[in-house]
């Protein structure tokens, strides 16, 4: 069986741009006084520079909405406060307002998803009109119920941030959580840097206080926590191995290997949603020409099926034109980890998007597929061994 490995390709990029073009729209107030760092806060925890794109658009008169074109976040940023009565209730009222003319479109791009209300640790104390804005904000609240969150910015101690979460914690606000963080490194001194920290226990808490349909999207604007990417791409691969292994036991025809592409194509497109990075055709094919196709020229033909079992320890072999329905699963599981190995490296800086197409690229790619695939059978061994 020969398969057009550039048809593939481009499939993956449609399905890619399709599942994208699907992520719901995250939308989140960010609040706090003067100088208390939100856009530098906002730049560090997701992607494209939302504060860079200009002033962004005023929605009220303390408030602006930011946004960029193709990214699925919408961030209303209210401009910083001081301690004036007046304009403390005119942010609040307007803040309320904004959440509530959401709620009314009942269309959950529209909608606020979380309010983060920032205070600068650095300033060694947190105001007791402050403490009472937040009160109010909480009440007024009670009825929509968007997740509110503290974040303690510019927190170079964490001895004094965790001092100062404890407190605001005492006061028993109305609030997710309290999280102090430093967004970027801080150098003291030419020998000594304060590690930036708290960006990703806050794209944790995140995760557990947003709806489920924002959850991929969250993991594709946000750049501040790796392993949650690979969490939620893994359950991708989770669901793709279930569908490839099939719910029995039965061989599957070599012939009939060609069935697994849209599985595979689905787990690859929601993989590259989840890390937010532009693919295009030309890295695919490199992707699947350097681990299901020998030189691009097939994809899951019996070639190529036999040349992938000889890299699993103990798989066996393609007697009788068949592969079973777990050798499928095990391939899918190995493809799919192997992605996020490239898709890691990425992250990382270690390689960039345009080094996937070239020779080396594609060796890193081969190899970190066979690594998974070993590893794969290797743990599918011990489990059938206990």
């Amino acid at each position: 069986m020969t398969i057009d490995t550039q048809k593939i390709a481009q499939e993956a990029v449609d399905i890619i741009a399709e599942k994208i073009k699907e992520l719901k729209t995250l939308n989140i107030i960010v609040a706090g006084k003067t100088g208390v760092g939100k856009s530098t806060l906002i730049n560090a925890v997701f992607r494209d520079n939302l504060t860079e794109t200009g002033l962004g658009k005023p929605v009220t008169d303390h408030m602006r909405k930011l946004t960029k074109k193709d990214v699925p976040l919408c961030i209303y940023d209210t401009r910083g406060f001081e301690l004036g009565k007046e304009v403390q209730d005119q942010v609040r009222k307007e803040i309320i307002d904004t959440i509530s003319l959401g709620l009314a479109t009942n269309d959950i791009n529209k909608t606020i998803h979380c309010i983060w209300y920032c205070i600068n640790t650095a300033s060694n104390r947190v105001e007791p009109e402050e403490i009472e804005w937040l009160r109010k904000l909480s009440k007024e609240n009670q009825i929509t119920q968007v997740p509110i969150i503290i974040v303690l910015t510019q927190s170079f101690s964490k001895k004094h941030g965790e001092a100062m979460k404890k407190m605001l914690l005492e006061e028993n606000l109305d609030v997710v959580q309290v999280i102090p963080v430093l967004a970027q490194d801080y150098e003291i001194d030419e020998d000594y840097t304060v590690k930036s920290y708290g960006l990703d226990t806050l794209i944790e808490i995140m995760g557990e206080a947003l709806p489920d349909e924002l959850l991929d999207t969250l993991q594709n604007v946000q750049i501040a926590c790796l392993e949650a990417k690979k969490k939620r791409a893994q359950a991708a691969i989770a669901t793709a191995t279930l569908l490839a292994a099939g719910e029995g036991a039965a061989p599957i025809p070599i012939a009939d290997c060609a069935m697994l592409i849209p599985t595979q194509l689905g787990m690859i497109a929601s993989i590259t949603a989840i890390f937010g990075f532009d693919v295009n055709k030309s890295i695919i094919t490199a992707f699947l020409s350097s681990t299901l196709g020998a030189g691009g020229a097939t994809l899951l033909g019996k070639t190529v099926v036999t040349s992938i079992l000889k890299a699993i320890p103990g798989a066996g072999s393609v007697a009788g034109g068949a592969i079973s329905a777990s050798t499928a699963g095990l391939i899918t599981a190995a493809l799919g980890e192997a992605y996020i190995g490239i898709m890691t490296l990425v992250f990382n800086g270690d390689m960039s998007i345009n080094d996937l197409g070239t020779n080396k690229g594609k060796e890193v790619m081969k190899k970190l597929f066979r690594d998974e695939l070993s590893k794969s059978r290797g743990k599918k061994y011990s489990s059938n061994h206990q």
